[in-house]
This record gives C-alpha cells, sequence and structure tokens, in this order.
C-alpha cells in the first residue's frame, strides 16, 4: 500500500494539469454536460443510482425562470369571463359588419351607411359650429356655441388619446378614411364618431328646446351614428358602447366647466 501510494503521487506531481495555472482546464465549464469520463464511470457496474432529489422535474424546479417567462396554465375565473366576451365581441361585430367590403352582402348600402357616419364626423361639426358662430348675433346662442365648440375639442383630444393609447384594430382591415387622419380617429376604441354622437345629442337635448318628435329623432340618430360604423366593419360594438359612455362624461365635464357670457365674449373678441 505505501509503495501504490507513492508511485501515485509521483504522477500526480508529473502531471502538468496539476500544476496551479492549469487548475480551470481540470474543471467542465458551468452549464455544459459531465465529461465522457464521468459518464464512463456513471454507466459502470459500479456506479451508484442518483439521489431521488436529483431527478429531471426536481432540477427543472431548481432553475427558477422569471414569471412573465412563464406560461399562465391554470388562469383566473376573471381571465376566462374577460377571453369568452372578447369573442363574443368580435364574433357579433363581424356578423354586424355586413358594409365591410364590397363582397359583403350588404354591399350595395355601403355608401348610404357610410354617409350616415360622415353625419357624426368632427370635421363638418366644428366647421358648422365656428360658421354659426360668426353668423350668430345673440349672446345666448353665441354662449351655447361656444360651449358646444369645448365640447367638440374635448372629444377629439380625449378619443385620439385613449386610441392611441390602447391601439385596438377593428375587425375587418379597413384602412381610415383622409378625414379620419385629420381627426386622429385612426384605431378603433373608442369609436370617436360614436361617443360625438353621443355628447352633441345630450347637449341639444339639455339646452335646445325641442318637440317630442325631434328629441326621439336625435337619439335615433346618435344610435344610427354607431350602427353605421359597426356595419362597415371600423369598430367593435364594444368600442361604439364605450363611445356613447365617453360621450356622456364629456357631456357631463362641459357642464361643470360651462363658460359664461362674459368668458365667451372675451374669448370671441380675442379671435
Amino acid at each position: 500500500m505505501p509503495a501504490s501510494q507513492s508511485r501515485a503521487r509521483a504522477r500526480d506531481r508529473s502531471n502538468v494539469l496539476n500544476r496551479a495555472e492549469f487548475l480551470s482546464l481540470n474543471q467542465p465549464p458551468k452549464g455544459a454536460p459531465e465529461s465522457r469520463s464521468s459518464s464512463r464511470k456513471a454507466s459502470g457496474p459500479s456506479a451508484q443510482p442518483p439521489p431521488p432529489g436529483d431527478g429531471p422535474r426536481e432540477r427543472r424546479q431548481s432553475q427558477q425562470l422569471p414569471e412573465e417567462d412563464c406560461m399562465q396554465l391554470n388562469p383566473s375565473f376573471k381571465g376566462i369571463a374577460f377571453n369568452s366576451l372578447l369573442a363574443i365581441d368580435i364574433c357579433m361585430s363581424k356578423r354586424l359588419g355586413v358594409c365591410a367590403g364590397r363582397a359583403a352582402s350588404w354591399a350595395s348600402a355601403r355608401s348610404m351607411v357610410k354617409l350616415i357616419g360622415i353625419t357624426g364626423h368632427g370635421i363638418p361639426w366644428i366647421g358648422g359650429t365656428l360658421l354659426c358662430l360668426v353668423k350668430s348675433s345673440t349672446l345666448a346662442g353665441q354662449e351655447v356655441l361656444m360651449n358646444l365648440l369645448l365640447a367638440l375639442l374635448l372629444d377629439i383630444v380625449t378619443v385620439a388619446g385613449v386610441q392611441k393609447l390602447i391601439k385596438r384594430r377593428g375587425p375587418f382591415e379597413t384602412s381610415p378614411g383622409l378625414l379620419d387622419y385629420l381627426t386622429m380617429d385612426v384605431y378603433a376604441f373608442p369609436a370617436g364618431h360614436a361617443s360625438r354622437a353621443a355628447m352633441v345629442s345630450k347637449f341639444f337635448l339639455s339646452h335646445l328646446v325641442l318637440a317630442v318628435p325631434l328629441r326621439v329623432l336625435l337619439v335615433l340618430w346618435a344610435f344610427c351614428v354607431g350602427l353605421s360604423r359597426v356595419m362597415i366593419g371600423r369598430h367593435h360594438i364594444t368600442d361604439v358602447i364605450s363611445g356613447f359612455v365617453i360621450g356622456y362624461f364629456q357631456f357631463r365635464l362641459v357642464e361643470l366647466v360651462w363658460m359664461s357670457s362674459n368668458t365667451c365674449q372675451m374669448l370671441i373678441s380675442a379671435w
């Protein structure tokens, strides 16, 4: 035994790789598989089985991945409900998009439906309000028109900001028109025409004396504007509903910051 130990020590001393400057060559790189010699030893008859805690499952569990890189295999009830409602919204919007293209079932009525949508566009409403403001000669009329102009500008800014934030596409591959680019109504959520129609109709119902048939027609007009945007494939149903809600809250905000007649006269004189 002493002779064999001395010969082993002599071999270790004569091995160049056992020097201190070459010790890093004997160590396998980090994350690399074991060397062939160790695999041969493990495959030999005298090799002992690995402990039960070193299986592949335990090895995978030891390498904890970040939470954002892991697939969520057990979604919550809220996630399932949200995805289900989203799928229903897309399916129903595609079914109602009967004027979305030339091959659609109601393609012949596409021009008329688009004309209904244009009545809720921002450019005609802002231009018409400015024209009426120039022609108006009463203080009460100028006050109402100035606040309506404020509401229209607020609607364009709000819808453009939310659309840039959400960036939701429409149910069909329909590109926005030139007037839509001018009012920054490029994306689908929320529907700018619907929010504008809801805000304008509520504004007129509150500040104009209208007969009952005209009040009913005003509400029907707002509903038809929102429906026309779904029929031509520009918006989902939830986009139009969200637009109606945003339009109502815009009206309430304008009512809170209502400009008085003196303020309107000062702005008109400055303009």
